[in-house]
């Protein structure tokens, strides 16, 4: 559960900074009729968010348990590499994020209203369908027949909310290069569980060999079914039996992209007051 709580809070957060930038740039600016088609293509960008998270989760009941193995295995492949470059894009970015953001609405007032909900669209509807996207995965992966892991997205989603109120209010300032670097570090870490779950999805499908080549068992010291097991596999999608390849692909993945994004950055982040560009 908290390692889904951790991908809304963090997905979400992004997307709330965005807001945050858009609505109060026109409002510093005197330019409040230019909100309604901003929270329009907000709206839109959510919807297709839940429209596509929802197609992933039903559309995929339809398919035999092979084909629903592929897909799961293809996405979750798929997901851990936007995610992944998600975190180091916003590491390098985030600076300038603001910067860009109000160069983006500058040319869209001028060019109307349609280019208004475009806009906002694109800026919130990537970050929508990347957390749609990695959210599935990881529910995938860690899902145990209870509502607990969609429970940790819904949490972590409104305390995303919650703390972008609070950055366009200013009263809240959070340092993001240390925020962004420990949560983009723990990503990382769940990332590779559900790389890993992928990889194994794959070999039920009988698309990568090696399903019964196991590189160790432990299942007798932690049961699956065991709180600590529970509570290992929902954290950090920890498996008592993975196959030789699973845990190969994990210590691939792990090790020198965790190493890489917890390299020193040489550009700075700003406060997250700053950067949200708290409207008085």
């Amino acid at each position: 559960m908290f390692s889904n709580y951790l991908i809304g809070l963090r997905e979400g957060l992004e997307a709330s900074l965005v807001v945050c930038i858009l609505i109060a740039y026109l409002v510093k600016t005197g330019r409040r009729e230019a909100l309604k088609p901003i929270w329009t293509g907000i709206a839109i960008a959510v919807a297709l968010a839940l429209g596509f998270g929802f197609a992933l989760e039903f559309g995929s009941q339809e398919l035999t348990f092979q084909a629903q193995e592929a897909l799961g295995g293809s996405l979750s492949i798929l997901a851990v590499g936007l995610v992944t470059w998600m975190v180091f894009w916003m590491r390098r970015t985030a600076r300038h994020l603001k910067s860009e953001l109000h160069g983006r609405l500058d040319a869209a007032l001028a060019m109307g209203t349609g280019a208004l909900v475009a806009t906002a669209f694109l800026a919130v509807g990537r970050e929508g369908l990347e957390t749609a996207l990695f959210v599935w995965a990881s529910v995938h992966a860690a899902s145990d027949g209870t509502p607990r892991p969609l429970i940790g997205v819904a949490l972590g989603i409104a305390t995303a909310v919650l703390l972008g109120w609070l950055f366009y209010r200013g009263a809240l300032r959070i340092n993001l290069a240390k925020f962004f670097t420990w949560t983009g570090g723990m990503l990382v870490v769940v990332a590779a569980g559900v790389l890993a779950y992928g990889v194994h999805d794959l070999q039920e499908a009988g698309w990568v060999p090696g399903l019964t080549n196991l590189a160790f068992d432990i299942s007798d010291t932690i049961p699956p079914d065991s709180w600590y097991g529970t509570l290992l596999k929902g954290v950090l999608n920890f498996q008592p039996d993975p196959t030789v390849v699973q845990l190969t692909v994990w210590l691939l993945y792990l090790v020198p992209v965790l190493t890489l994004f917890l390299l020193p950055s040489r550009v700075p982040v700003r406060m997250a007051g700053t950067a949200a560009g708290t409207a008085k």
